[in-house]
């Protein structure tokens, strides 16, 4: 009788196993992980409440500690870690397969849970760093020689390095020349800044001068009256030459998709900067002038009768002036990829303006969010931002600093904590709030490497600062990456195990 019911049994495994799934559709194949049963959970559940781990936090040097809950992979209550399921060559997950006609890197809705799809159809959560380069400084060129001997091995070692601890892409500003030389490179991201550009272009012509003087700018992006100059003619043709450098990636499929600028500033006053700080011959003035007696039904609409409302529907029109602009340059020299947004940043602006999320869903394939300013991420706003574009979102830049390092920390958003250990804390209950909301398809740490106090040549915000997961001179933070790769090499459990919840 044993002998007949093992019979039946593989005779039945094979009939399951020999069934080829409809290209799109959803599988789940069951798989057995060592120390759990493939959704984070053991065979005997422990539902004991587990007590987060305490860490010191503070917003700048001149600021008081708080202290902050940190729950990480072995704090979850009913959560058992095992391992995670095989990759693809991409780093997508071979147990939950979607298919994927087209080749490229795409977006997905599975039930409540949205979810980047890999070029062979395998759900993909995107686990990256951000600025994977090896620096500019001086110094910084002189240690990669001695360590490396040249850039491209750098990037084959170091994108391995990655690898083992669980990343599966890279974000923006990377050197993705040096990856894509490789035969099975890291899935990457391309950032391309028309906007970034031309408002270069502007401050070093002169125009619009007196928008950069004080009263008349207040904010750090440094754009004249604190906005940017979406109706310019002049703008329209950086688009375009900006945009054609896409071309060379539209072919690749292990490019992610595209960051088109960073951290633009889009704040409900610009209605007010338009018709009352700028002159009446700016083709920025002249467009607000229009919208508002289009929206008043009248002509010469004054500023003193804009509402609340209005002020946050004019900047979402900007947007979509903006917006329309780009993607259709970026569809025009590459349709192949996915479009990842221009990274929003501001907690009082564009991430609490409904309005600008219901036009970024209609152009953006992904929403990115630069998250700054909290501890870690809020559900309520998270939800919202899916629920108000239709479409999942992406954090492009996160990171604490440690007092440890020995660097200044005088630069840079990130809040500070007191070690690497801590860092690799925050790391880890930052990623587990992302896996709790469904919305997100993935966070980039910003960044590779730490600051070079040495590098004259920095933006301001980048001088000297512990970013890094490792230091200038290429030594790792051991105590941040152990806590990195339990946690990235524990994602799919976590997502299966919240998503049964």
């Amino acid at each position: 009788m044993r002998r007949i019911a093992l019979l039946l049994s593989a005779l039945t495994l094979f009939a399951l196993c020999s069934c080829s799934p409809d290209e799109g559709s959803d599988i789940d194949i069951p798989t057995v992980l060592p120390g759990g049963d493939g959704d984070g959970n053991s065979g005997n559940v422990d539902n004991t409440p587990k007590n987060p781990y305490k860490v010191q936090s503070r917003k700048s040097s001149s600021s008081s500690y708080s202290t902050y809950d940190a729950y990480t992979h072995d704090r979850i209550t009913g959560f058992t870690p095992g391992d995670d399921p095989d990759i693809s060559q991409y780093g997508g997950w071979k147990t939950k397969k979607f298919g994927n006609p087209d080749g490229f890197f795409r977006v997905i809705k599975s039930g409540d849970r949205w979810w980047m799809v890999d070029p062979e159809g395998y759900a993909f959560i995107s686990k990256g760093v951000a600025v994977f380069s090896p620096g500019s400084s001086e110094r910084q060129k002189a240690n990669l020689t001695a360590v490396y001997g040249s850039t491209s091995n750098w990037a084959k070692k170091e994108s391995q390095f990655l690898k083992e601890q669980g990343f599966n892409s890279l974000g923006a500003w990377s050197q993705v020349d040096a990856v894509r030389t490789m035969s099975e490179p890291m899935p990457y991201t391309v950032i391309i800044s028309p906007m970034g550009s031309y408002n270069g272009s502007i401050k070093s012509s002169g125009k619009y001068a007196d928008g950069f003087k004080s009263g008349n700018t207040t904010s750090w992006e440094g754009y004249p009256y604190d906005f940017a100059m979406v109706f310019d003619p002049e703008f329209d043709a950086q688009v375009e030459k900006s945009l054609s450098s896409a071309a060379k990636y539209a072919s690749d499929k292990y490019l992610i998709g595209y960051f088109i600028d960073n951290e633009i500033p889009w704040k409900d006053f610009a209605l007010e900067r338009c018709l009352t700080k700028m002159p009446s011959d700016i083709p920025a003035h002249k467009a607000a002038q229009e919208w508002l007696d289009a929206r008043k039904g009248k002509t010469g609409a004054s500023y003193s009768e804009a509402s609340t409302a209005d002020k946050k529907a004019f900047i979402a029109y900007c947007l979509e002036t903006y917006l329309q602009k780009v993607s259709s340059a970026l569809k025009k020299y590459d349709p192949n990829h996915l479009f990842l947004g221009c990274r929003f940043n501001q907690w009082n602006y564009e991430l609490i303006n409904e309005e600008i999320f219901k036009v970024a869903g209609k152009y953006m394939d992904v929403i990115s969010i630069n998250h700054y300013q909290k501890w870690q991420p809020d559900q309520n706003a998270m939800y919202n931002w899916a629920s108000w574009s239709g479409k999942p979102f992406l954090v492009t830049e996160f990171y604490t600093k440690g007092e440890d390092s020995g660097l200044g920390n005088t630069t840079g958003a990130g809040w500070l904590v007191k070690t690497q250990n801590d860092r690799g804390l925050f790391y880890e209950n930052f990623v587990n709030e992302l896996l709790k909301s469904k919305v997100c398809v993935g966070w980039h740490w910003f960044t590779y490497m730490d600051n070079d106090p040495t590098n004259t040549g920095a933006d301001s915000s980048n001088i000297d600062s512990n970013k890094g997961i490792v230091t200038w001179d290429f030594q790792r933070y051991n105590a941040l990456v152990n806590h990195m790769d339990k946690m990235n090499n524990c994602v799919f459990q976590l997502i299966q195990f919240y998503d049964k919840k």
